[in-house]
């Protein structure tokens, strides 16, 4: 079978919804280091931002329960995995902001690992490659 590729993909950026987007995107910006780069507040109220840390990018949205199932079955089945230079340099970053981490292990497959969950329980996962020689 032909696949036709007439289009380049330049981005993939997952919509995560939360509870609540304020809460949600002062902890990637304060905790994590991301950088809110736009956003949408009607009526002053933050309801949508777009988070970038380097090259990962993010966007928060106000969840809707009726539509979007309640908090603690949201993002089942799906974790997050970022790419880092260097998971302990990123552990030392992570709790000098105060978050309260084990420190990041080395999986069988060659990745040191920093795993974390953010306030609405979506699982995060910093990581890098190592030389397993």
């Amino acid at each position: 079978m032909d696949v036709i590729q007439s289009a380049a993909v330049t981005e993939l950026v997952p919509l995560l919804f939360v509870d609540d987007v304020a809460r949600s995107a002062a902890f990637y910006r304060d905790k994590l280091g991301f950088e809110m780069t736009a956003s949408w507040e009607p009526d002053g109220k933050l309801t949508w931002c777009r988070m970038r840390r380097g090259g990962a990018v993010l966007m928060l949205q106000t969840a809707c329960p009726e539509e979007d199932g309640p908090g603690g079955s949201r993002g089942r089945g799906v974790e997050f995995f970022f790419t880092c230079d260097d998971a302990h340099a990123m552990h030392a970053d992570l709790t000098a902001n105060g978050l309260k981490l084990d420190p990041p292990k080395v999986a069988f497959y060659g990745m040191k690992q920093l795993f974390l969950k953010d306030p609405d329980g979506y699982h995060l996962c910093f990581q890098n490659q190592v030389d397993q020689r």
